[in-house]
């Protein structure tokens, strides 16, 4: 296989993006943003620089090290999707020990940043995070059953819960409800992304509910979470984590995510899912960005 054979010769900058690549970056900063906002909502006032810095980056070195891993185990299946061709184990471009010493020198120094310079119970917890997401999800789940995007969310979920813990050294149920608007929000995101790439899914052999169930029975169940994530939403003003500032946020944004899937299962195109798609990711981003700027700003307003 193409992955498996020595890469070639490349420069430093072309070397470096291939890295980069394993990583997801995207995605992961994403996570490293929602782990930064479990640490401000956790204290009244400012986050303490050295939980904010050390856990943020060993956060974030671990999910750059499992989303290595992901690419890794999945390489085989990446070179059958149109989606994923390019990237570095498929296309030849970096091998399986490389991959394997980069993945283990980030998840290394990510851990070690969070034992020494954090505590142990952030440590335990995004050590557990990896093996639910590197192993769990992608070596037994995904190829296993059509939930598998609802049952391995939960890995995804947790940032907030390890940035709470990282600041403060617990876990209480305001952190869990943060887990809770991520776990309900992966479904119908990831759902949007499969719809319009059933094919890439199919060939792959990975049993996507898309593939397994239809695109009309996906569609209904992209609705059916996105109703209860805006009823999810709602949770952090009712239980006095956020204020007026965000639950009007929430709604707008609920609402108009809300129309895209009722538009997405009345009559589907591929414009529209992939609109849906790129939505999501932004609801989720402004939806924890209200949450914080509700926490500093919200004060001042009542």
């Amino acid at each position: 296989m193409p992955y498996s054979a020595a890469g070639p010769a490349l420069s430093l900058t072309a070397l470096g993006r291939q890295y980069l690549a394993l990583t997801k970056p995207r995605v992961n900063l994403l996570i490293s943003f929602c782990a930064v906002i479990g640490m401000c909502l956790s204290v009244p006032g400012m986050v303490p620089w050295q939980p904010l810095v050390a856990g943020t980056l060993g956060i974030t070195l671990v999910a750059f090290a499992a989303a290595a891993i992901n690419c890794l185990v999945e390489a085989h299946i990446d070179a059958k999707m149109a989606r994923t061709a390019w990237r570095p184990l498929p296309s030849g471009t970096l091998t399986v020990p490389q991959t394997l010493i980069f993945s283990g020198l980030l998840g290394g120094a990510g851990l070690y940043v969070l034992f020494v310079f954090v505590n142990a119970l952030t440590a335990w917890l995004t050590l557990a995070t990896f093996v639910g997401y590197a192993v769990i999800y992608t070596l037994v789940l995904k190829p296993l059953t059509p939930q598998n995007i609802v049952i391995g969310g939960a890995s995804g979920a947790m940032p907030p819960v390890l940035g709470w813990a990282a600041v403060t050294g617990q876990t209480p149920p305001e952190a869990w409800i943060l887990f809770l608007i991520i776990f309900v929000w992966t479904p119908p995101h990831f759902w949007a992304l499969a719809l319009y790439r059933t094919e890439d899914y199919a060939r792959s052999g990975l049993p996507m509910l898309p593939v397994t169930h239809g695109p009309q029975f996906t569609r209904l169940h992209i609705l059916l979470y996105t109703i209860l994530l805006l009823a999810v939403s709602l949770l952090p003003t009712a239980m006095g984590l956020a204020g007026w500032l965000y639950l009007l946020a929430a709604l707008a944004l609920g609402l108009r995510f809300l129309y895209l899937a009722w538009q997405l299962y009345r009559a589907y195109s591929e414009a529209l899912a992939r609109k849906t798609f790129k939505y999501s990711i932004a609801y989720l981003a402004w939806l924890f960005g209200a949450l914080l700027v509700d926490h500093y700003v919200g004060p001042f307003l009542t």
